[in-house]
């Protein structure tokens, strides 16, 4: 039973198009509507065309001669009775309280012989208040199977013997009327909602071109076409705003997209400048190794020359390893070990170590003291020892000049490491900070330089909240200043 159900029901599949889905709960929606009010309005109608009928037929009983109830049941074949002016399908009867029913057809020539309740129910309406009997009406359904309006008068007088008048008329016509209203209404109904559809079809397209617009340029959009955005202005309040909540998601799409590729490349990037800084003092170790293993162990002079340039190189590595974990660390969730220092201070203790790294350079100060930061001291110390190196590969070992310089700029401390060296093209300078990238190769390599040194420079002020900035001109030095957020006192 459930299956055949299941078929019968799966022919009839709700439309899934929004716009048939719109236009049938619509149509449904209005039918139901014009369903109720159709009903109520048969209600409405039935109770006041019968309420009026019955408040004439209360005028019209009570208009009937006396006389006739007393010679009613007197009654002799063909004797002269003046008949009462009634419609054909009224009828008049009279009930005692005896049980008697006595149907007036003879004197209203009714087409159709009267029709009677049961005794208790007119016993129960004998029992009424004369006053109580007016205004109201009863339907009866006759033998025949024809309903009846009826209304009563009571005829008893004080001493004599109860009796009740009843007046009824076939219902039919009555609902014929009721009936034929019902059928303009419906007529009229079925007219609203054709001429409603052909209305609301057109204003239903128009109102669904916005959603249609918005589809369309879903299709368009892919994970490598995320610049298409959706019309935000296009009349509807509620449309407007989807379309702006869509477009903001594809924003944060596109960047997120755009940020992974560059993460990709610069990874891929990465990976091979790492991979070629490796080989290459790794070649250099192999290759002294063969000249060892070739005789030259047996030279002292060879020997130490070679193990010394392989002492060399194993020191690179070993500095490149320990630059590309520090990155590593930085780039996910950096742990520094902050607490208040002075910064003037700090850089003071460093000048014996940095004079030394200077060698003949001219080494110049500039601090100011008193400048308290919330750092990491260990890590303000590899930015400055990185800055000073960098300013000691590209300046010259004699006449090269290096100024060290820390000042309070409002919130921020700013330390500046300028040297006088060949200085750095406007092509390079975007560059800089990036990994591994070198201006000029050979003359890094030269001073064991691995292109992290910049990198991690950043990296350790992005994690302090702060920056760091390069200002250059070929020929005129550089100038790199650090940016860091400084404590009031």
């Amino acid at each position: 039973m459930t299956a055949r159900t299941r078929r019968f029901t799966g022919r009839f599949h709700a439309p899934r198009s929004l716009r048939k889905q719109l236009l049938v709960t619509s149509l449904l929606i209005l039918s139901g509507l014009l369903i109720l009010i159709g009903t109520l309005q048969y209600v409405l109608m039935r109770n006041f065309i019968y309420s009026n009928r019955a408040e004439a037929m209360e005028t019209q009983i009570r208009s009937v001669p006396f006389e006739i109830f007393n010679n009613a049941g007197n009654r002799r074949p063909g004797g002269d009775r003046r008949p009462l002016l009634l419609d054909a399908h009224t009828t008049l009867a009279i009930y005692n309280q005896d049980g008697g029913f006595m149907d007036l057809k003879e004197e209203t020539l009714s087409a159709s012989p009267a029709p009677r309740m049961s005794n208790e129910a007119y016993d129960q309406l004998l029992k009424l208040p004369q006053d109580k009997r007016g205004g109201n009406y009863q339907l009866i359904t006759a033998g025949d199977g024809s309903g009846h309006l009826a209304v009563f008068m009571n005829l008893g007088r004080p001493g004599a013997a109860r009796m009740l008048l009843q007046m009824t008329v076939e219902t039919g016509p009555l609902r014929d009327v009721i009936l034929q209203q019902l059928l303009i209404f419906g007529a009229l109904s079925v007219a609203a909602l054709l001429a409603g559809l052909l209305l609301y079809l057109p204003t239903l397209r128009k109102t669904l071109v916005p959603l249609s617009n918005m589809g369309r340029s879903a299709q368009i959009i892919d994970a490598g076409n995320l610049n298409v955005r959706f019309p935000e202005e296009q009349g509807q309040l509620e449309i407007d705003q989807l379309s702006q909540s869509f477009n903001g998601m594809l924003e944060r799409l596109e960047i997120s997209f755009k940020n992974e590729r560059e993460a990709k490349e610069q990874m891929r990037r990465f990976a091979a400048d790492a991979s070629h800084e490796l080989r290459t003092p790794l070649t250099s170790i192999y290759g002294f190794l063969e000249v060892l293993l070739r005789g030259a162990a047996d030279n002292r002079e060879q020997l130490y020359s070679a193990l010394s340039s392989m002492h060399g190189e194993a020191k690179r590595i070993n500095k490149l390893v320990e630059d590309l974990l520090l990155l590593a660390r930085m780039d996910g969730a950096p742990r520094l070990q902050v607490k208040q220092v002075l910064l003037g201070e700090l850089i003071d203790d460093m000048q014996a170590q940095l004079r030394v790294l200077a060698g003949e350079r001219q080494v110049v100060f500039d601090l100011a003291y008193g400048i308290r930061c919330l750092v990491d001291p260990d890590q303000i110390r590899q930015v400055l020892l990185n800055l000073f190196h960098n300013a000691v590969q590209h300046t010259d070992a004699v006449k090269g000049i290096i100024h060290i310089s820390l000042h309070a700029a409002g919130e921020l401390a700013e330390l500046t490491v300028k040297d006088n060296g060949s200085g750095i093209s406007a092509e390079h300078l975007p560059h800089v900070f990036d990994r591994f990238y070198r201006s000029d190769s050979s003359r890094t390599r030269k001073y064991g330089g691995s292109g992290l040194g910049l990198s991690i420079t950043r990296s350790i002020a992005e994690a302090h909240h702060g920056e760091v900035t390069v200002s250059s001109a070929p020929g005129e030095g550089a100038a790199f200043k650090v940016s860091l957020p400084c404590l009031r006192d």
